[in-house]
């Protein structure tokens, strides 16, 4: 019966993991908590057996906007969902009062306020309950990431109704919390389900913060006319970099607590709305915000915690299609984060610098990112390769001779008496000519200067590297550096370091295998309609566009084209209910689109141009990007976009300034690279001819174009 629901209702065909196993708990009535992942399908848990029983299904939201979505949800799926908040006039809560009276209510809503009123509790006494659904349900612990005081009265809710089984849902809880969760609610011999933290839609990537702002818009250039998030660790920062973004002509602006709550509600629903594409905001937005077509997550700053980190790039992706996790972080976080630590309790202190560790361990890693995740979280990591990060993509490369550089940066910690952090470390190495350097005399040093040719950071980097890997340690007030004794066998030749630095070249725009495959046979021009016309039935019934249909059910109609209505019954997250209210506007547009763009069904392996306008030179060269980051060739994109070579090498030069790309890997041949390189420190690139003259026109001029572009990148500054 729950598969029949499922289909009939939202229609998905199977069960995510855990999902099955969470649902018969609510049906035999057994108390439950379970832990999943953001995206791995919480709310289905206790939405799809409350419509498999008798009575009515209380949830317990934090959240007013949440609560508005998720009824907002159900309702386009055709299931009698209803919500009382502050946020209602009087009379809407008497329309819905007389609904769950009349028993036509399946799945109510309401905050712990709200509930732990007398006046509900009594009126809820007198109406048949099939289960209690606490979400968010770290709100109850104090140790929880989000503590929320309001949630631990619910306490109160298994006295007053010592018969209806409870059931609490979280993205995040460690053992403590999980217990605290249990004993706060009195929960009965329950059972505690917890999935894997491992989400491979998710593409993780981390780099050092350098020149944000240019990194911020290299990244936004990936994601055009796209949902995404920014996070930032105050709330001046989010609006200096909202304005700043904003005047560059991007779609964005700020969230924070400074704002008022009509002020946070309004640029709340404009990003819902996809009325703006970008929120850049504080920890203080995010909870409860069940919007699924997030592409990007991108910390400007590194977050306080792994929780955190885990609970915030979880927003991305709810869909299941890929996105991607970009942490920019810089030293100064850590001691950004530690200023809200002062004056704090020691325990209190002492947990704080504990998880700054650990997200730090994770930023300078050089292992596979979605293991460090998993594992931070007590769970067994059983991959090789989660071909879903930018350690496990390839985007970093083994230093030469890690022995030999190890040896030196634990030479120089012992010089320096073992006395001073990584920084100073790490300066000392790069023959810096630091004030403090000069007046401790650690300029002349027998190790001073021995990694001159590395930047600092990266010096930073290995020695972080070393750290994880148990050769150096962290003691004192100041995290002064000392060499472990295993670090005195690795200056001994006994052992080896491994030393990873990221690739510089193109290995940032390299697609993972989920990207690659979610658009695989997807009609991009099609899908492109079909996110206007979710746009034009948004508006019209005052609901977000991802409450019509997902990224992910576009996609699927944009790959099968359905021609009927039994088809459209097949596409995925296409219930009854939404065959009814869509399946004629929808076939009849998917057959408008097919007679203007035949389609030769005996040659489906052969694609077709997806920029046919001439006209759309911005769409086109949008389009160019994105294939130029999957690695297609110029040949391969002229033939997809209806244009002739020579538009692809303009489109491409763009490209490579827009990035500031500098390696000629993939673009040019090295060698001849080096040649042009050489003849231009010469000429000059701002005229060509000379340098083909030079060649005696053995490179062509488009060659010599991608070349200029690439050199031009090496001699301007980024922003």
């Amino acid at each position: 019966m729950l598969q029949q629901i499922l289909k009939q209702y939202w229609g998905y065909d199977q069960f995510l993991p855990l999902q099955r196993e969470a649902m018969e708990l609510v049906l035999t009535q057994r108390d439950s908590v379970v832990i999943l992942p953001t995206g791995g399908g919480k709310s289905l848990c206790y939405q799809v057996p409350a419509l498999c029983q008798p009575g009515m299904l209380v949830v317990v939201s934090p959240l007013i906007a949440l609560m508005k979505d998720q009824v907002d949800s159900l309702q386009q799926c055709g299931i009698p969902a209803f919500a009382i908040h502050s946020g209602m006039s009087a009379e809407a809560k008497r329309n819905v009062v007389s609904a769950m009276q009349a028993e036509r209510v399946k799945v109510f809503y309401t905050s712990p306020e709200q509930l732990l009123t007398t006046r509900s509790l009594d009126f809820l006494a007198n109406i048949r309950l099939s289960a209690f659904a606490i979400d968010e349900a770290h709100c109850i612990s104090a140790w929880g990431h989000d503590f929320r005081p309001e949630y631990r009265g619910l306490s109160v809710l298994r006295d007053r109704f010592p018969t209806v089984s409870f059931h609490a849902y979280t993205a995040t809880a460690t053992p403590q919390v999980c217990e605290e969760i249990v004993t706060s609610l009195g929960m009965r011999a329950p059972k505690i389900l917890v999935g894997s933290f491992f989400r491979p839609n998710l593409v993780y990537r981390v780099a050092r913060r350098d020149r944000l702002l240019n990194q911020l818009c290299n990244l936004l250039d990936r994601y055009r006319r796209q949902s995404g998030l920014i996070y930032c660790i105050s709330r001046a920062d989010t609006e200096r970099l909202a304005s700043s973004l904003q005047e560059l002509g991007y779609s964005c602006t700020a969230y924070h607590a400074g704002l008022s709550e009509i002020e946070r509600n309004a640029r709340q629903e404009q990003f819902l709305n996809d009325q703006v594409d970008t929120m850049i905001a504080t920890v203080a937005f995010g909870m409860g915000i069940d919007k699924s077509n997030v592409r990007f997550v991108i910390h400007a700053a590194m977050p306080k915690s792994m929780a955190n980190y885990q609970q915030e790039t979880g927003r991305a992706g709810r869909d299941g299609l890929e996105a991607e996790c970009w942490l920019l972080y810089g030293s100064e976080d850590m001691l950004r984060w530690r200023r809200t630590f002062e004056g704090a309790i020691d325990e209190v202190r002492e947990a704080g610098e504990q998880s700054l560790r650990a997200i730090y361990s994770y930023c300078v890693a050089s292992h596979c990112r979605h293991r460090l995740l998993v594992e931070h979280f007590g769970q067994v990591w059983g991959r090789e390769s989660c071909q879903a990060c930018d350690v496990c993509l390839g985007q970093f490369e083994a230093v030469e001779q890690p022995l030999l550089v190890g040896q030196k940066i634990l030479s120089c910690i012992l010089r320096t008496n073992e006395q001073f952090g990584s920084t100073y470390v790490a300066q000392v190495l790069a023959g810096s000519k630091d004030k403090r350097i000069l007046a401790n005399r650690h300029d002349r040093l027998s190790t001073y200067g021995l990694l001159k040719d590395f930047r600092s950071s990266s010096i930073r980097d290995w020695i972080e590297q070393l750290i994880e890997q148990g050769f150096v340690k962290r003691l004192g007030e100041y995290q002064q550096l000392h060499v472990s004794p295993t670090g005195r066998e690795l200056l001994h030749g006994k052992l080896e370091p491994r030393l990873m630095r990221p690739i510089k070249a193109r290995a940032i725009e390299v697609s993972s295998p989920s990207l690659l495959h979610s658009w695989e046979g997807v009609d991009r021009e099609l899908f492109d309609r079909l996110r206007r016309w979710r746009s034009s039935v948004s508006v019209r019934r005052g609901v977000a566009p991802f409450l019509v249909f997902s990224d992910a059910t576009l996609r699927d109609l944009a790959r099968r084209q359905p021609q009927d209505v039994n088809a459209l019954r097949d596409v995925h997250g296409i219930g009854e209910r939404k065959v009814s209210d869509f399946g004629k506007s929808l076939l009849e547009l998917i057959h408008e689109y097919r007679q203007s763009h035949p389609v030769d069904q005996s040659a489906s392996d052969r694609f077709t141009p997806i920029a046919n306008d001439p006209n759309d030179h911005a769409g086109a060269q949008a389009l160019a990007y994105e294939l130029f980051e999957q690695g297609a060739s110029i040949e391969q994109i002229a033939v997809r976009l209806g244009r002739v070579e020579s538009t692809i090498v303009k489109y491409l030069t763009n490209y490579l300034q827009c990035r500031q790309i500098t390696d000629p890997h993939g673009w040019v041949e090295p060698k001849m690279f080096q040649q042009i390189e050489l003849v231009a420190r010469y000429s000059g690139v701002d005229k060509l001819k000379p340098i083909h003259d030079a060649f005696h026109g053995r490179i062509d001029y488009d060659t010599l174009r991608i070349a200029a572009a690439l050199i031009q990148n090496r001699r301007t500054p980024s922003l």
